[in-house]
């Protein structure tokens, strides 16, 4: 085991507010709770409609749920004036979670099933259409298995997954959207059982750089230590500029839950 006393990270907390559907607050809660459990002095840091910028800036970790289009059309005017510090913290490889909504803002734009366009933030080459009020919602339960060459550890290191050989998420997804991948961005996983992006694919969720966007709510993270530490550890490599080694917790409890979803699902692991 490894001391990770001394280290520090603040994450940004994006929209707590308008943007934290279906329990994704719980993806906060997981994220402090590890590294309180490894002594890293954690600092979640709310970015409310309106925040400062220079509060985006301090932020070593990024977090946006997912919320209906009300509140999207909210965010998305409050967003356009933060876009290019966003943009810059990810091509500089900070390290995000952006679930659902929080997920298609981040791509080119959003059709609604009126046929309504919310403009996206245009960072990740993807977009999201709804095909309309008779299209079939895309929901429940959801078993991912992750693509290994993109989980890779961005800093140093060539293992398989950063921190577990589990190489699959399992989590609940519910949207009307359909999400499309373009060629500068990644699948996030293959889709075991489930619907993912669009539901013809095959396709869950994008990667770029060290950012990730993903429909699994639940939230994704207690389900799923081992993604969570993923996200830590690419956090503490980025800003001390070396490889750290997590401090082991006890999931046995978590990962015991984790296979028993997936194989009630027909998935073994």
């Amino acid at each position: 085991m490894k001391n990770n006393d001394n280290y520090k990270l603040t994450i940004g907390w994006l929209y707590p507010e308008l943007m934290s559907t279906y329990g994704d607050r719980g993806n906060i809660i997981s994220l402090q709770k590890r590294c309180e459990w490894r002594g890293i002095d954690v600092k979640i840091l709310r970015l409310d409609f309106g925040f400062r910028i220079s509060d985006l800036k301090a932020c070593d970790m990024l977090f946006m749920g997912g919320a209906q289009d009300t509140q999207q059309t909210i965010v998305s005017k409050d967003l356009k004036e933060k876009k290019q510090v966003l943009r810059e913290m990810i091509e500089d490889n900070i390290p995000g979670l952006y679930i659902c909504g929080a997920y298609q803002f981040l791509g080119k734009y959003y059709k609604e099933a009126d046929g309504t366009i919310i403009e996206g933030l245009d960072i990740l080459d993807l977009y999201t259409e709804n095909p309309g009020e008779n299209a079939k919602r895309l929901i429940g339960n959801i078993v991912i298995e992750l693509n290994n060459n993109i989980l890779r550890a961005k800093q140093g290191g060539v293992e398989k997954f950063s921190t577990s050989s589990n190489n699959t998420l399992i989590g609940f997804e519910n949207h009307g959207g359909r999400t499309y991948l373009g060629k500068n961005v990644k699948a996030l996983a293959t889709v075991k059982v489930g619907f993912g992006n669009n539901g013809t694919d095959k396709t869950e969720g994008a990667v770029y750089k060290n950012s990730f966007g993903t429909y699994l709510h639940g939230p994704i993270l207690p389900k799923n230590p081992h993604f969570a530490d993923h996200l830590i550890k690419l956090a503490l490599e980025k800003k001390y500029e070396k490889t750290i080694e997590l401090k082991e917790l006890d999931d046995s409890l978590e990962l015991q839950a984790h296979k028993h979803i997936a194989q009630g699902l027909g998935v073994t692991i």
